[in-house]
């Protein structure tokens, strides 16, 4: 099945930028726009599950990203640990 990028990115875009609170808006928000044009199909299909995860989750993540699963140590999470907006 061919996927759509636009609709993908679209998708993203929107949950990126309502997290539930501004700071995390903000912070995740950005953190797509600076990396979203980048990404494959498969790299935009990640972003979109990274995008979806609480955030509390992000937050650990962004804070200690030595105690993630070797699962996870993908591009998308190592791009968001190493990521500084300001």
């Amino acid at each position: 099945m061919k996927i759509n990028k636009d609709d993908i990115k679209k998708r993203i875009i929107y949950r990126a930028s309502y997290r539930g609170t501004k700071e995390m808006d903000v912070l995740i928000s950005s953190f797509v726009k600076s990396i979203i044009n980048k990404l494959n199909e498969e790299e935009l299909l990640e972003l979109e599950k990274f995008v979806n995860l609480s955030d509390e989750d992000l937050i650990k993540l962004n804070k200690n990203f030595s105690n993630v699963t070797e699962q996870i140590q993908t591009k998308i999470y190592m791009s968001f640990y190493n990521y500084k907006p300001f």
